[in-house]
């Protein structure tokens, strides 16, 4: 056992040796606001109060209350949720050490911080600490009624509170508060993003990584929000349309009544896959009790640039729609409305801003790109799953790239994952093994076993294991971006990771080995660059 002291009290952890080599000083559970619970329900966290005597910190806090939509689990967790995890190597190094805080994925409506998923041992053998954190999801942390009570975005300001947790305690654990990373997959890579645009989190980190997930993928800003919000309370039973009502309403109502909600607003939202994040990120309006995360659509403000001086590296996998052809979706009504309606393969940035015979031949232009001639059939399934990929996590992933390698004073890095191995197990994971075959694809989310052990799923690796070589590579990247900014400071990994400039485009395709390329995906952005420069310019670079 250990203890320390952080600014709210003295916690106990233990010390175990890492089976990758090394120690590992283990704190969980810790809070760091206080409980959302009662009058605090959907609002911004408060600060965490301080704990008599020695808190244990050797067992995890509470998932948020939720209902896992990609994993098919039972609702679990709790209100009493806003915890994080902190796993150092040595908590009174020589010099204190880098910090790299991961903002777990899950669509906003699931996920944790949990060490069974998100475990420390592959990361700070690199001489880092590893902080995971938890986070309000769906209805509980993004119900949004433009009102000073709920101006949503709940959730996004506890991820803030935990960083400003950081900043203030984590010396305490041998940690640097000045050399922080914040890194985030899927609906996590998102919230990195956001952070980079939020006025609420600037100064909070120096470098950031998204991974599959930028603020300009469809899904991650909700549409409408406080209509959504008003339909919810009227599904449920509320019909005031005063807002003071609603919102004693939702305060009144039982944990499990605010989870698993859909209110669908569009043809798109009720029929195609992104339908399932519809309580996310929003633009909030201005309250002079409130701190605002989202003061103008994040497009704009990417258009004026992220803050200042923070590196950046972003990314995404080869086969990122590959999950999109589970999440419930029946394959063949999917293939129905797809054969049915040019729009369903209209972008959703798209059909929110134009008229129906625009998204009509938007919709035939990318349904001819990508299938031709040929039938939608489970023959060319692949060619699905490419179209969802491209919308979703694909080109929002380059446009944001090029949109902040045109800032001069932010260096940023791409990386393309192409690895495929014994650890690409995300296609079972999400059910959608059968419908791909035997083909072993770069899922969304493949690239998570290559950082973290995830043991809940069943992923134990031996050091003497060929994966455990990309392990190795993946890890030293990560970690070297977050000690250096630079992932490859010399060429012990066997490629030299360039800087992605508009000129270049370098990037690093991450597979069983390094390979330095240029220009990803050329003929495809081009063509999806053409689409949004005719009918959505302010997606275009």
């Amino acid at each position: 056992m250990i203890q320390i002291r952080v600014k709210e009290g003295i916690l106990e952890g233990v010390v175990t040796n890492n089976e990758y080599g090394g120690k590992i000083y283990s704190f969980k559970g810790i809070p760091y606001a206080q409980p959302p619970l009662g009058e605090l329900r959907f609002k911004a966290p408060q600060p965490p109060k301080s704990w008599p005597g020695v808190r244990d910190a050797t067992k995890l806090g509470d998932d948020c209350y939720q209902h896992d939509a990609f994993f098919g689990l039972p609702p679990q967790g709790s209100e009493d949720c806003l915890y994080l995890n902190v796993y150092s190597p040595n908590v009174s190094p020589a010099r204190p050490l880098p910090v790299m805080v991961w903002i777990h994925g899950g669509g906003f409506i699931s996920g944790s911080g949990s060490d069974d998923t998100y475990g420390p041992d592959f990361l700070v053998r690199h001489d880092v600490i590893l902080v995971t954190i938890n986070y309000r999801l769906e209805v509980l942390g993004f119900l949004c009624l433009n009102t000073a009570e709920v101006p949503g975005n709940a959730g996004m300001k506890d991820q803030v509170a935990a960083l400003r947790w950081v900043q203030t305690n984590i010396a305490s654990f041998g940690g640097d508060p000045d050399n922080v990373t914040i890194f985030g997959e899927s609906a996590g890579g998102a919230s990195v993003s956001f952070h980079l645009l939020s006025p609420m989190s600037k100064g909070l980190f120096k470098r950031a990584i998204q991974q599959s997930g930028t603020a300009m993928c469809p899904w991650a800003t909700s549409f409408m929000l406080k209509e959504r919000s008003l339909g919810l309370a009227r599904e449920m039973g509320c019909t005031s349309t005063n807002e003071k009502d609603v919102y004693e309403f939702f305060k009144s109502q039982p944990v499990e009544a605010l989870i698993r909600k859909s209110v669908p607003l569009t043809y798109a939202e009720a029929n195609k896959e992104c339908s399932l994040v519809e309580f996310c990120v929003t633009v909030e309006q201005q309250f002079s009790s409130e701190e605002s995360f989202m003061p103008d659509d994040p497009i704009n403000l990417l258009h004026r640039g992220i803050h200042e001086g923070v590196e950046v590296m972003n990314g995404y996998t080869e086969d990122e729609g590959v999950m999109m052809l589970g999440l419930g979706n029946n394959i063949h009504d999917v293939f129905v409305q797809a054969k049915k309606y040019a729009e369903y393969f209209v972008p959703r940035t798209i059909a929110l801003t134009s008229p129906i015979s625009d998204q009509i031949e938007v919709g035939k232009i990318l349904k001819k790109h990508y299938f031709d001639e040929k039938e939608l059939s489970m023959e060319n399934i692949d060619c699905l799953y490419a179209f969802i990929g491209a919308e979703n996590f694909i080109y929002p992933a380059i446009f944001w790239q090029k949109k902040c390698a045109s800032f001069c004073n932010n260096k940023t890095f791409l990386y393309k994952f192409t690895c495929k191995s014994e650890r690409n197990f995300f296609k079972h994971l999400f059910g959608v093994a059968d419908l791909v075959g035997e083909k072993t694809v770069a899922c969304h989310g493949d690239e998570l076993p290559y950082l973290f052990p995830m043991r809940s799923f069943g992923a134990p690796l031996d050091r003497g294991a060929p994966a455990f070589g990309i392990v190795c590579n993946m890890t030293a990247l990560w970690t070297n971006f977050a000690k250096y900014g630079n992932p490859t400071p010399d060429e012990s990994l066997g490629a030299i990771w360039q800087p992605y400039t508009l000129k270049s485009q370098d990037y690093l395709d991450i597979g069983e080995n390094l390979v330095a390329r240029a220009v990803p995906d050329k003929d495809d952005i081009e063509f999806w660059e053409t689409i949004y420069k005719k009918y959505c310019p302010k997606y275009a670079p």
